[in-house]
């Protein structure tokens, strides 16, 4: 078995109590009921396989709400680099499912120089997805 521990500190990583399709689907509905737009979602094993190679179960799914990012683009355009949002749903090799997500909040702020302020609704992001998966 591979072990999957190597990441920034800026990514959080939950395991799913539910199988891989019910996670995408739980996570979706949960992003639509915060308003959240899913402007993509992208399998990236579908991917792999048009040209030939094999790849676990992987989806990375992009998000977002304009009014919590928009005014932090405002304030900086480069953290478009950031946004929107995204989270990578996989499942390993025990056919464990885990959801990654990069906490933006963490990096806008040093990295960007974004104010504390503008980072309060990114904040509640990881909570909504443990929430939803647990």
């Amino acid at each position: 078995m591979i072990e999957h521990d190597q990441h920034p500190s800026s990514i959080l990583t939950f395991k799913s109590a539910y199988d891989f399709d019910t996670t995408i689907a739980r996570l979706k509905a949960a992003l639509e009921g915060v308003n959240a737009v899913v402007f993509a979602d992208v399998d990236q094993r579908e991917a792999a396989a048009l040209v030939g190679l094999e790849l676990r179960p992987t989806r990375l799914i992009m998000f977002g709400n304009p009014k919590a990012g928009t005014p932090v683009m405002v304030a900086n355009p480069h953290a478009a680099l950031e946004l929107p949002l995204r989270l990578v749903v996989w499942e390993d090799d025990e056919g464990r499912v885990h959801v990654d997500y990069r906490d933006v909040s963490q990096t806008l702020g040093p990295l960007y120089a974004i104010e504390p302020e503008l980072l309060v609704p990114l904040q509640r992001v990881p909570e909504l997805l443990q929430a939803t998966v647990h």
